[in-house]
């Protein structure tokens, strides 16, 4: 169990809510090609999950595991709670007698149960036809052909309460065609792409926050902050509601803008005005949009990793891998690029050269961060043997980002 390389991938609704992950795992003394590495058998998954603690991993959602014949038909599998985990069956597994009769007695206690990655052809279609009743998901592929005349066998499914799963989708194009399909919950990083758009304008609300971030890091007077604040009615109280959760211990309420500004500082506020462009991106319904909790965890990664690397790392340093982090998906919030929004504001060299060419260390652990959340365990083994970490460093550190994700978010919904 000591080299382990685990993901963790988004599922949304089509509201664009988080609804549950993927759980993805390697073990890193196998083939390092993801393509033609067979996945790992859920009982190997199942020990990591209670080993890292399925609140840590998992917040308050569900997580599909891949399932093989062999841990399905094993009677451990009645030991995994029920109440965290979706057992997403693989493929090759038959749909003999045995299986069957396992499979509706899961259902029969409570279990979830989902077909992974199927093809939708009738052999497929009439396989899983016997245990429609017992399914709640089945997720196909975007990558395999999908198009608009599937709508039919989609619709046959769905007809038995089953939900369509879509994974793989890597852009804003896959995404609207599993939607108009009929696809009801979508998997993967799509979200993040960057849409450009000519003379796209940012909203006024994202232009305050930023305006107010210049203010913070140019040292302009208390007074002066605290008026603007002051003006921005809505983002104040969304302020003072996250200083009083649960994410900070003061010993009374804060209640002001002056009183943020002595006990935390201008940086930690800064960081947090960054984070709050992201809130309402990419979500209809909820309040924290996925690419809200996706910025995060990068900015943890950024100064945790760099931390790893160099333990006499600066405080300078640290804010610069911070707003890597943090800067890394603009354009994709604003629908521009990102070498204009970054003209607008006063940012070092080091952190625009990482940000648009992957220079210096700083851009070195931005693409090591775009690695682990493409699951390249290729790439990720190769930053690794350079800088002569262990694998566990980089699971230690992307455990601690799950952790701190999770925890920013309960904060915030508080």
């Amino acid at each position: 169990m000591e080299n382990v390389y685990l993901g963790r991938q988004p599922i949304l609704d089509s509201n664009g809510d988080l609804v549950a992950y993927e759980i993805l795992y390697r073990d890193s003394s196998k083939s390092s090609d993801a393509r033609n590495e067979h996945s790992a058998s859920a009982s190997v998954i199942s020990n990591i999950l209670n080993k890292f603690g399925t609140k840590s991993l998992l917040g308050d959602r569900r997580a599909f595991v891949k399932v093989d014949e062999m841990f399905l038909l094993h009677d451990i599998i009645f030991s995994i709670p029920k109440e965290f985990f979706i057992f997403s069956l693989l493929e090759n597994v038959q749909m003999s007698e045995q299986v069957i009769n396992r499979i509706k007695q899961l259902h029969i206690r409570g279990y979830i149960l989902a077909v992974h990655n199927i093809s939708l052809d009738s052999d497929s279609l009439q396989k899983y036809s016997q245990v429609y009743k017992e399914l709640s998901y089945i997720k196909i592929n975007v990558d395999k052909d999908i198009n608009l005349d599937m709508q039919d066998k989609l619709r046959e499914i769905k007809s038995h309460n089953i939900q369509i799963v879509a994974s793989k989708i890597e852009n804003n194009s896959e995404y609207e065609l599993a939607k108009k399909i009929g696809c009801d919950m979508f998997q993967g990083y799509f979200f993040a792409k960057p849409n450009i758009v000519q003379n796209a304008k940012n909203e006024a609300s994202q232009l305050k926050v930023l305006s107010l971030y210049n203010m913070l890091i140019n040292d302009t007077s208390i007074d002066e902050i605290t008026t603007e604040f002051e003006n921005n009615y809505e983002i104040t109280v969304q302020l003072l509601r996250y200083m009083n959760s649960c994410a900070f211990h003061f010993r009374n309420k804060i209640s002001s803008i002056s009183q943020i500004l002595s006990l935390v500082g201008r940086e930690p506020l800064a960081k947090w005005l960054l984070l709050i462009i992201y809130s309402k991106s990419l979500s209809k319904t909820s309040k924290h949009s996925p690419l809200m909790l996706m910025v995060k965890s990068r900015t943890e990664l950024m100064e945790n990793i760099l931390e790893a690397l160099n333990h006499d790392v600066t405080s300078k340093e640290l804010g610069e891998a911070y707003f890597v982090g943090v800067l890394s998906l603009v354009d994709t919030l604003f629908g521009v690029k990102i070498e204009e929004v970054l003209q607008d504001l006063n940012i070092s060299d080091e952190v625009t050269n990482a940000l648009l060419k992957d220079d210096g260390i700083l851009g070195e652990i931005y693409s090591l961060i775009r690695d682990i959340e493409a699951f390249d365990t290729s790439s990720i083994h190769i930053f690794t043997s350079k800088y002569n970490l262990g694998t566990h460093q980089i699971e230690d550190l992307v455990l601690k980002s799950m952790q701190d994700v999770n925890s920013f978010e309960e904060a915030m919904t508080e």
